[in-house]
């Protein structure tokens, strides 16, 4: 099963790739206080109309380089 996320774009300054941030929430085992995770992803994008801030979908995929494991399904917003 291929992982689906979805995430705020950060940069958009390379050719044909975004870096996407996810966050995620998770509670503290022993404080039970809510804290926010953040994970950086270099997403492979074909679309170039998407920009700073927009929220989109990206689904994990075969290696397109050293660092890029993910592509772009749709732009959410």
């Amino acid at each position: 099963m291929k992982k689906k996320l979805i995430g705020k774009v950060i940069s958009n300054k390379m050719n044909k790739t975004l870096v996407v941030e996810i966050e995620r929430k998770i509670i503290h085992p022993k404080y039970r206080k809510v804290i926010y995770r953040h994970k950086k992803y270099k997403v492979h994008n074909e679309d170039e109309n998407i920009k700073l801030g927009d929220i989109v979908e990206i689904i994990e995929t075969r290696p397109i380089s050293k660092e890029k494991h993910f592509k772009v399904i749709k732009k959410l917003n």
